[in-house]
């Protein structure tokens, strides 16, 4: 049985667009992001089945998010605005570059879904538990990549 998008769009909508507003922090990009999950949804609509769909939402909307703000970084729309943009935001520049910077190598150094990971256990406040049913690990797993971001981390700090 397929899922009903139109359904999953009236009642889960405003759930999908806050976790966009969340992680992009933009509203237009957010609208816009939470329209692709929903198309993505289309997409696919025919081989997902009707359970679970907060979860699933929930990790279609983090990939999407995602995927826009590694995409962004790659080819910034214009770069001027977001670099006076992020002066004008730091009350400590050297400190948020310098922790920018950090996040940049240590994400730069293991899988793109660790950094989901984190974001889901680490920002948003989900369990292991949570966390390992949205990224379809097991806890174990999802503690192992923790693990191994913190080492990277520690390796990265004493550098």
């Amino acid at each position: 049985m397929s899922v009903d998008v139109e359904a999953y769009y009236q009642r889960y909508g405003p759930q999908v667009l806050r976790r966009c507003r969340f992680l992009l922090r933009d509203e237009e990009q957010a609208v816009d992001a939470m329209h692709d999950v929903f198309v993505q949804l289309l997409r696919y609509q025919s081989a997902l089945k009707d359970t679970a769909p907060s979860s699933l939402l929930h990790q279609i909307a983090t990939r999407v998010c995602l995927n826009r703000l590694r995409g962004t970084k790659r080819r910034p729309e214009d770069r001027d605005d977001e670099i006076v943009l992020r002066i004008a935001a730091s009350e400590d520049l050297e400190a948020r570059t310098a922790a920018r910077g950090l996040l940049d190598r240590l994400f730069g150094r293991v899988p793109a879904s660790s950094r989901d990971i984190a974001v889901l256990h680490l920002v948003d406040g989900m369990t292991l538990e949570e966390t390992a049913r949205e990224v379809g690990l097991s806890v174990s797993g999802v503690r192992k990549r923790l693990r191994a971001l913190s080492a990277v981390l520690q390796e990265l700090e004493a550098a």
